[in-house]
């Protein structure tokens, strides 16, 4: 079976490049050609490729967010990185057991790339794995695993993010999206967007309307914020209580 494959760099000369490479070697097709991250996730959805040769630093969503979220694929592809530079991720990429390729790609070492990923993909190898290690900045999208697709929420657009039971609720203007994440690591990756209002509530500051007290379930006064696009109001625990305060 042809290794179907998915090229994703912001530069057209790049694809083409790439395009023109893989026309020299057997068994393997381009499925898709994306401009950036999210087009190559959005785009690996409809074509289901077996690897995805992925750009590192493109608009929109750079390539090692890209290989984060193609996680959560079925089937999950393997990931090729393509770079210019970012020297320093490249040495991670040679501890782990994932690809790269320096431009300008030689068609040699190209083909020793779709060697390894064919035997990969033989021996039902996950080599996806250490791309968690490398993934050091925040994300820009959440990915949302739902009915057998997996939906890119932009961080911007979430109004709130709530532990319940074993899932987090992410909150947008539009709907409500549950992901199996732990709130903890969330703050930690995106503290600088959201604040703890509750301890099981992480609100987004450019949403918050105001403040006002009312009266909780057991009949006693409380603060709750008010938030944009949505009537809902999110508790403030006595603890965060100095945010009121401050505002």
């Amino acid at each position: 079976m042809p290794l179907n494959i998915l090229i994703a760099d912001d530069e057209a000369p790049a694809r083409n490049r790439l395009r023109d490479l893989l026309a020299e070697i057997d068994n393997v097709a381009v499925v898709a050609e994306a401009k950036n991250g999210k087009e190559a996730i959005d785009l690996a959805l409809e074509t289901k490729p077996d690897l995805l040769l992925l750009d590192i630093r493109m608009p929109v969503m750079d390539g090692i967010e890209a290989a984060q979220h193609a996680q959560k694929l079925q089937p999950k592809p393997h990931v090729i990185f393509t770079t210019a530079f970012d020297v320093y991720a490249i040495k991670a990429f040679d501890l782990n057991a994932i690809d790269y390729l320096l431009k300008p790609i030689r068609l040699e070492r190209l083909q020793a790339a779709i060697d390894k990923s064919h035997a990969l993909q033989a021996n039902r190898i996950d080599a996806s794995k250490p791309i968690q290690d490398l993934f050091k900045k925040s994300r820009s999208h959440l990915s949302i695993h739902e009915r057998g697709r997996v939906l890119l929420v932009p961080i911007e657009t979430i109004i709130y993010l709530r532990a319940e039971l074993k899932y987090v609720t992410v909150r947008t203007a539009e709907r409500e999206y549950l992901i199996e994440e732990s709130l903890t690591h969330l703050e930690v990756e995106f503290g600088e967007r959201f604040i703890r209002l509750h301890r099981n509530c992480l609100v987004a500051p450019s949403f918050i309307a105001g403040y006002e007290k009312r009266l909780n379930p057991e009949n006693e006064q409380q603060w709750v914020a008010l938030l944009k696009g949505t009537p809902e109001t999110v508790a403030i625990s006595r603890r965060q209580q100095h945010l009121v305060r401050e505002a």
